[in-house]
């Protein structure tokens, strides 16, 4: 039998909190507490996000057998990440649709409109779908519709775009650890002084404040970096290098760094090359383009990590199926570790199929960047699910036709 009643249990004193308006005036959740459960390497990757963090709403959640239908609704399939990030997704499914674990499987893409993305999701309710994943596309203005899945009995699940409402469980990386890291890098590298541009992402998302907010603070030790500029790529190779090329042209200075949290690094380095200028450390997430610029490129600096699509469609669909299973999750919030990369490490990453032509392949990290133990963690019931097994995601050339 489904539950059919909202009930958030305190995963330390099991009290029940009825409302989400309760959950969010509720003075006994203590979030620092709540992470302290965790291991301490999985503690820390929570800094600057614990006011976010509540115990999950599933505990004793009465989960439907298999086989299970599964539902996405993405929220934006406009870009090469989005679309590499389904492809991953979609892979694990048909491989449990093979083995007989998962029935069917639903899909919408409401193309940024938030009333969209809610009637698509409505419709899943409507079709008793077993678990719903998302894209979110907005942080607050899905929880109504979240509330009525988990009222249905539907376990829901967001993936890179974090939600307010204590009836999901919330799932990426720490977008201020990693502009904080970024940063901390910068300051480090140029020796604590040097002229610095500043490539965000869309204005107005949530995480972009995060990265960004990240990225001042690790700077902040570094009193003699100048921020020369501070532009809006949108995370699209054509805005970032509209962006970059007017910075330069307002800003005739040398320009030692670009921090940006992209996947947009070989567009910027490829303005500075074209306009004659040398190549400044460019952060970012790793991309193949960026790989094939290395090929050709001796002199490109970079620091990031792998902000790719292929983890984060397998790690939607793990903790899925963990749910699914009836493994509670302690938190709402999983925070995924991500590997950081220097130019030292990106022999380790690329494939032959990676050139400077290549914007749309996206590397696979070499090992998994959350283990199944590691995973566990994050779990009051936490075991390893069957038919995982991270060797057989398909190589990223697999995709070049």
């Amino acid at each position: 039998m489904k539950k059919s009643l909202r009930v958030l249990l305190l995963s330390v004193t099991l009290v029940a909190l009825p409302t989400v308006a309760h959950v969010a005036a509720q003075e006994d959740v203590d979030p620092e507490a709540l992470v302290a459960q965790l291991p301490e390497d999985l503690a820390g990757l929570y800094d600057g996000i614990q006011e976010t963090v509540l115990p999950s709403a599933y505990d004793g959640f009465a989960m439907p057998e298999a086989p299970w239908t599964f539902c996405h609704a993405e929220s934006f399939m406009g870009n090469p990440w989005r679309v590499a990030f389904n492809n991953a997704y979609k892979f694990w499914v048909d491989k449990y649709i093979e083995e007989g674990l998962i029935s069917d499987f639903q899909f919408a893409d409401a193309n940024l409109d938030v009333a969209l993305q809610i009637s698509q999701i409505r419709n899943f309710i409507d079709q008793g779908c077993d678990v719903i994943t998302t894209i979110a596309a907005s942080s607050t203005g899905l929880d109504e519709v979240i509330a009525d899945a988990y009222d249905a009995g539907i376990p829901f699940i967001t993936i890179a775009s974090a939600v307010t409402s204590p009836y999901a469980v919330n799932i990426g990386l720490n977008p201020y650890v990693w502009g904080r890291d970024m940063g901390n890098y910068v300051c480090e590298a140029l020796g604590g002084e040097g002229n610095i541009f500043f490539v965000e992402g869309i204005a107005g998302q949530p995480i972009v404040a995060l990265e960004t907010g990240g990225g001042m603070e690790g700077l902040s030790n570094c009193p003699d970096v100048n921020i020369v500029a501070q532009v809006n790529g949108n995370w699209s190779p054509v805005d970032t290098k509209n962006v970059v090329l007017q910075a330069l042209a307002t800003n005739p200075v040398p320009i030692d760094a670009v921090w940006t949290s992209g996947s947009e690094t070989a567009v910027i380095a490829q303005v500075f090359r074209d306009a004659g200028l040398e190549l400044p450390l460019i952060t970012g997430s790793i991309s193949g383009d960026a790989v094939g610029f290395w090929k050709e490129n001796d002199d490109f600096s970079f620091f990031g990590g792998a902000v790719t699509p292929d983890w984060h469609g397998q790690i939607v669909f793990r903790v899925a199926v963990r749910m699914l299973l009836g493994q509670e999750p302690l938190l709402n919030r999983i925070v995924v570790p991500l590997p950081q990369i220097t130019i030292e490490d990106f022999p380790d990453w690329a494939r032959d199929c990676m050139t400077v032509e290549t914007p749309t392949i996206f590397p696979i990290p070499p090992e998994d960047v959350i283990s199944e133990d590691l995973l566990n963690a994050y779990f009051r019931n936490g075991e390893a699910i069957p038919h995982y097994d991270y060797s057989l995601a398909p190589d990223p050339c697999d995709a070049v036709s």
